[in-house]
């Protein structure tokens, strides 16, 4: 099994705003279980504590293969939730290993 971790730090200077946007980023990852059937599991957060010094959202999800985390990384709907992180994120860092 391969294990995907991604966390982001948002660009949004406003601390009620960037926590708005994490939740929204949240919330769109953990609805793409069910959708993309390589996924085997979904786990994402906002951050909640230290807001200055943490990454505001992170990704942890487990997939059999690396064949299928590239049909997860190209999978439409992954592709339109990329989007609207691509948007209101600075930064990203992610590291892939295996379990």
């Amino acid at each position: 099994m391969i294990r995907h971790v991604v966390s982001w730090k948002l660009a949004e200077e406003d601390a009620a705003v960037r926590g708005e946007q994490a939740a929204e980023v949240s919330r769109r990852l953990n609805a793409l279980l069910g959708v993309i059937p390589e996924l085997r599991a979904v786990t994402a957060g906002a951050n909640i504590v230290h807001p200055d010094v943490n990454w505001d959202v992170t990704l942890v999800a487990d997939v059999d293969t690396l064949d299928d985390l590239e049909a997860y990384q190209v999978h439409p709907a992954h592709q339109e939730v990329g989007a609207y992180i691509r948007s209101v994120v600075a930064s990203r860092v992610a590291v892939d290993f295996e379990v």
